[in-house]
């Protein structure tokens, strides 16, 4: 029959060896919670990494065979420095993207850089007349009279209204889209002194410099926002429209969903031709 002694160390073999059960299942479970732990971490970051990786490849970049061509023009002030001017005569015309229609860019880098020339516009809605001005910008005149003559512009559909803060209808892309371009770009022209009354004629493009094509705008109303203290990046004007201005009042008159984007009323350009 054991002793006392003999119980009592028997009960303390008992305790301690319960005491290492204990030890172990914590460790165990200290073990299998940071486990969990790293699993829902790595859970997390594949779906961060998932969300990044859809928003990196957002498809709202133009999709022209990667075309630079504008979409948009922005009219939101803004003080970020803009590089000095620099003269961007003789004229650069540098391929990008595909064409929305093929032609050739100007044959020459060297356009005359004086002198007014005349366009006559048949639209849907009436005729219109641009008078284009070399002083001001002698590679985009020679790049629209150049898309004029190999019938860039003949049947083709302005594509953009704005109807609030700036008053603007944009036209010259063959796609109708915004995303359309010639397959080259055209040099800015602008001085930082461009003004925007009603009737003016500029090159739309994007927030990059030298990315102008083939679309333009034309100014209906004044639009004083459009001043934007880019210097060399204001939008280069390039004309004016002398007569016909009330074809886009007509237009502009009808709006556009959300006072930006396609035009209620459509209007076709059906041809644009040189006047000798």
């Amino acid at each position: 029959m054991p002793t006392d002694r003999q119980r009592r160390e028997a009960q303390r073999r008992r305790l301690k060896r319960q005491q290492q059960r204990r030890t172990q299942q914590s460790a165990r479970h200290r073990r299998n919670s940071l486990i969990v732990s790293v699993i829902g971490v790595l859970i997390v970051a594949g779906i961060v990494a998932s969300v990044l990786v859809a928003t990196t490849n957002d498809s709202s970049t133009p999709a022209a065979g990667g075309s630079t061509t504008p979409t948009t023009i922005v009219p939101t002030p803004t003080t970020s420095v803009t590089p000095p001017p620099t003269d961007p005569y003789p004229c650069s015309w540098t391929p990008s993207g595909n064409a929305a229609r093929q032609v050739t860019p100007p044959a020459t880098p060297t356009p005359p850089k004086t002198g007014k020339v005349n366009m006559l516009v048949s639209t849907s809605e009436g005729a219109m007349t641009f008078q284009l001005d070399r002083s001001l910008a002698p590679c985009a005149v020679a790049s629209f009279v150049s898309l004029a003559q190999q019938n860039y512009y003949s049947q083709t559909s302005c594509h953009r209204l704005t109807t609030t803060g700036f008053y603007v209808l944009q036209c010259g892309d063959p796609l109708a889209t915004g995303l359309g371009g010639p397959g080259y770009t055209i040099p800015d022209e602008a001085t930082g002194n461009e003004e925007y009354p009603a009737g003016t004629i500029a090159m739309a493009r994007t927030a990059n410099p030298h990315s102008g094509g083939s679309q333009f705008f034309i100014v209906y109303k004044n639009s004083p926002e459009l001043q934007q203290g880019l210097g060399a990046l204001q939008y280069t004007v390039f004309g004016k429209v002398t007569s016909g201005l009330n074809v886009v009042d007509k237009v502009a008159a009808q709006g556009a969903p959300n006072g930006d984007g396609k035009p209620n009323l459509p209007l076709t350009l059906n041809s644009v031709a040189l006047v000798e």
